[in-house]
């Protein structure tokens, strides 16, 4: 397997993306009664330069079971996502070395 086809932190990002819109649509479904045994969800993402970045995400959803009446809200309940409002509205991101760790944010359940 090339480098290119290895598993990226990319990867990463588009399958916690992914995961977190499988998990809020899965959560309704099972409330309104709606099997997801063929829900199907793909990410896509594009690269920006200047600086390089990923600078486009697309969530695309097959789900042939789903009512067609239904549609709207499935994509109302993907767009709850957590992952997706953190892209909507970027965290702080600070990067510092270990030895100045107080003064960064702890881990969530952290006791530090």
């Amino acid at each position: 397997s090339s480098a290119e086809m290895a598993y990226s932190p990319f990867h990463m990002l588009a399958s916690s993306l992914a995961t977190c819109t499988f998990s809020v649509i899965n959560s309704w479904a099972t409330h309104a009664k709606i099997p997801v045994d063929d829900l199907v969800i793909d990410v896509r993402w594009k690269f920006g330069e200047e600086p390089h970045r990923v600078s486009n995400l697309a969530v695309t959803f097959e789900w042939p079971s789903l009512p067609p009446n239904r549609v709207a809200a499935a994509k109302r309940v993907a767009e709850l996502c957590t992952i997706h409002a953190t892209l909507h509205h970027p965290p702080h991101v600070s990067i510092e070395p270990a030895s100045r760790a107080a003064e960064a944010p702890q881990p969530a359940g952290s006791t530090a």
